[in-house]
């Protein structure tokens, strides 16, 4: 049974010791994809890495949009023993992240922003939804069958793996999705829209952007300056928008230098 609630309590993982640092995935991701990642920085910072909704184990939610899911933080951070934190997030996690810095920029130590500007951007996995949407779980046996299957919308095998990740098994063995795929369908819009802020965040903010990727642009420099005038950018070599995945190391350094500078 599906709970739909405005105000929702994430669910999350918490690792190392330190000053608190706070982890957003992106679409269809869960704090799983930041294992690597997680285990590089926890020496250095208390990590929190969390499930955003309709994401992971967190709950299903009719509406989904950028304030709501910096309105969750908020509420995170209300419930832990800590008044604010550096926060870092992937793709539409950082627009999350992005959103949540300018609602509350006493909340935010530094912000970290990977492959994502904060910019509208266009419609481009509705098919990917649909596909996903459109398969019968009930008739599946293996996540080989349901890898073939998605194979004619998603031809990248590394990217099947990535969604189907979102698969669990209910009692009797059958497959499920995890995440709200139906909840992120209607409100898929919603996560196309530019951040919304007030004033401009003023503290450091660092965006890292994937060598191979299109997501983040030079062309964007300017607009992210108008929001976030202190904003760095980093490149990270051979990566494409999965930059944590495809070179974690780079990456963790690239963070570790930003966030301990002071």
């Amino acid at each position: 049974m599906v709970r739909y609630l405005s105000k929702v309590d994430l669910h999350f993982e918490v690792y190392g010791h330190g000053e608190p640092l706070i982890i957003l995935h992106g679409l269809f991701g869960s704090l799983e994809n930041w294992h690597s990642t997680r285990d590089r920085l926890a020496g250095h910072f208390r990590v929190f890495t969390l499930d955003q909704r309709n994401h992971g184990r967190s709950p299903h939610t009719l509406e989904m949009d950028y304030r709501l899911m910096a309105e969750d933080i908020r509420d995170f951070l209300d419930a832990q023993p800590c008044v604010d934190s550096f926060v870092l997030g992937h793709s539409m996690g950082g627009k999350t992240a992005m959103q949540f810095a300018l609602l509350h920029p006493e909340r935010v130590r530094k912000l970290v922003v990977v492959d994502m500007a904060p910019r509208r951007y266009p419609p481009r996995h509705q098919k990917v939804i649909a596909g996903m949407l459109s398969l019968d779980l009930n008739r599946f046996q293996s996540r080989q069958e349901l890898e073939a299957a998605l194979a004619p919308v998603v031809p990248d095998l590394s990217t099947r793996q990535f969604l189907l990740k979102n698969l669990a098994r209910d009692p009797a063995g059958r497959f499920r999705w995890k995440i709200g795929l139906e909840e992120i369908q209607q409100n898929y819009s919603r996560l196309t829209e530019p951040v919304a802020g007030g004033q401009p965040f003023q503290k450091p903010a660092l965006f890292i952007r994937g060598e191979k990727s299109d997501y983040l642009l030079e062309s964007d420099l300017d607009p992210i300056r108008s929001l976030f005038p202190r904003a760095l950018l980093r490149t990270i070599p051979q990566a494409a928008h999965l930059v944590h995945v495809e070179n974690p190391g780079v990456f963790a350094q690239t963070v570790l230098e930003f966030l301990l500078d002071p």
